[in-house]
């Protein structure tokens, strides 16, 4: 390919592989996909090709859907491990974020639920909401008639709005959040973060160091603080980190306010908060190294606040 053919790839690369991470949930199968489309694109007969956006989006998303169909796609998210990996706000993967859909759309929370829909729908949905396309550019996307695109759209927008939570921070009020959270966990007093849960809060985490075969869940806002405080606790943190103690970070993550636990700079722990009315209504623990391994390229990069030392 000549430069300016490899160009127009690369001028449509960050929306791609936006695209993708919002199908698969996974930066690292994101990044995939987006290189199978450009060794499709490098093989292309694009003489015929009339408007390269719009082949290259139909690829991608075509080629995100046979991954979210395989059967080794299938059976790692059946066995109750999975779950999407956090990006650092600022990272170009998160795609457009003009509109509260299109904040809403990359939420972790938006991406667990997006795992219940049918591929088609998913992609129905991503396409619609968080790239604005027409229901007739999405059929022609997906092979599809156009009222069978608002037919998956209306089922997959029904199903998604329940999970409408903190899509509006600013990092002033992700920091606010994330302090008082801490202040909470390490004061030694479950009340007090009781009280900054909903009566419905639940908590999700991967365990340790990421090491649960399965992904281990808290329901209720008792079990919940119960389990943070447990996870604040100095003596426990030391053991694990041959004495020492992490430094950690407000910061926003998928749109969400988070909490990052660090060591020398590097990740160690993500904690994405979900809010509702002003309370945390659901909290992601993410500590698999595989899962942390774009954004921990990204936090050396990016500006981030000061270390919430005074928690200690």
């Amino acid at each position: 390919m000549d430069t300016a053919t490899v160009a127009r790839f690369e001028a449509n690369r960050n929306r791609l592989a936006s695209l993708a991470y919002r199908l698969l949930g996974s930066a690292a199968d994101a990044e995939d996909t987006v290189q199978d489309a450009f060794l499709r694109w490098q093989v292309a007969d694009r003489d015929h090709v009339e408007v390269p956006e719009a082949w290259l989006t139909k690829i991608v998303t075509n080629l995100a859907l046979d991954r979210l169909r395989s059967a080794k796609v299938r059976r790692e998210r059946a066995v109750g491990a999975w779950m999407p990996e956090p990006l650092l706000e600022g990272d170009p993967m998160l795609g457009p974020a003009d509109t509260a859909e299109q904040r809403e759309s990359v939420t972790l929370a938006v991406l667990m639920l997006l795992e219940q829909l049918t591929p088609v729908e998913r992609a129905v949905y991503v396409l619609r909401e968080a790239f604005s396309y027409s229901h007739a550019e999405i059929a022609d996307i997906l092979g599809i008639s156009e009222s069978a695109s608002q037919q998956h759209a209306h089922r997959a927008k029904r199903r998604i709005t329940a999970a409408r939570n903190g899509t509006g921070t600013d990092h002033a009020a992700a920091r606010r959040i994330v302090e008082a959270f801490v202040a909470a966990a390490s004061s030694g007093r479950t009340e007090q973060l009781v009280a900054l849960l909903t009566a419905d809060a639940t908590g999700t985490s991967d365990g340790l160091g990421g090491t649960a075969r399965k992904l281990v869940r808290f329901i209720g806002p008792s079990r919940l603080a119960i389990a943070m405080r447990a996870g604040f606790r100095p003596d426990t943190i030391r053991r694990h980190l041959d004495g020492r103690l992490p430094d950690f970070h407000a910061a926003l993550v998928n749109g969400c306010p988070a909490l990052v636990f660090t060591l020398d700079d590097r990740v160690l722990s993500v904690a994405i908060m979900e809010i509702r009315d002003d309370r945390i209504a659901g909290l992601r623990a993410i500590a698999n190294p595989a899962r942390l391994a774009r954004f921990a390229q990204w936090w050396p990069r990016t500006d981030h606040d000061s270390p919430l030392i005074e928690a200690w």
